[in-house]
């Protein structure tokens, strides 16, 4: 799979597209895109072929991002605003480049983890039928159904890690939360009992002078 991207990434632009370079040639991708920024993909796809665009955000913000799709003559074919998890899947109308980009440009302070899915077309047979005169063998039919739940297997645990990170970063912004929360009631009750102190102090303190006279 050919991959390019591109966007107003800023600074983290040059690390996306390290990402993608470096899995040029595989279907799933995980990448930061910054406050404010947009990145866009492309994929050259034949016509007839069956596509499917999975994405989730794992982490930033609530969770949520802009996703557009466009055939090579610009026509939108998926457009979704603030989804924090989607798929879409699609029979290319024509040959060319299709490009989908993810957006984050409402977003003025909060960067966000995106995972992504592209797959183009349907894994070839794991027994081609051509040049075969016999039916698959027992042995062949149990090879091609432990193919079959491997690559669920595999979805699966896809799945589970997404789950786990997003989960993950869910219960660190709790806890950042709760022990920001406990320093500012610790000193709110450190300043109310210094604060305690000095009242109690300046009601038993008698700054009055008694005069007395002395008659002869």
């Amino acid at each position: 799979m050919l991959l390019r991207g591109s966007g107003t990434a800023g600074p983290w632009g040059w690390l996306t597209l390290l990402l993608v370079a470096c899995a040029a040639r595989a279907s799933e991708i995980t990448f930061e895109l910054p406050d404010n920024a947009k990145q866009c993909f492309y994929e050259e796809i034949v016509q007839g072929t069956k596509c499917t665009l999975e994405f989730q955000v794992i982490t930033g913000g609530h969770y949520d991002v802009d996703c557009r799709l466009e055939d090579p003559g610009g026509a939108v074919l998926y457009k979704e605003m603030k989804k924090q998890y989607d798929s879409f899947t699609f029979t290319a109308s024509r040959n060319g480049t299709y490009k989908f980009c993810f957006s984050n440009e409402f977003s003025t302070f909060t960067h966000k983890t995106v995972y992504f899915d592209f797959q183009v077309g349907e894994d070839p047979p794991l027994f081609p039928s051509e040049n075969r005169v016999t039916a698959l063998t027992q042995m062949e039919s149990a090879c091609v159904s432990i193919h079959e739940a491997l690559k669920s297997v595999i979805d699966y645990q896809t799945h589970f890690r997404l789950r786990e990170a997003q989960g993950r970063s869910r219960a660190e912004d709790l806890n950042s939360r709760v022990a920001y929360w406990s320093i500012g009631e610790a000193v709110v009750l450190l300043v109310v009992s210094i604060g305690q102190v000095f009242l109690l102090k300046s009601f038993f303190s008698d700054k009055r002078t008694t005069t007395i006279h002395v008659g002869s």
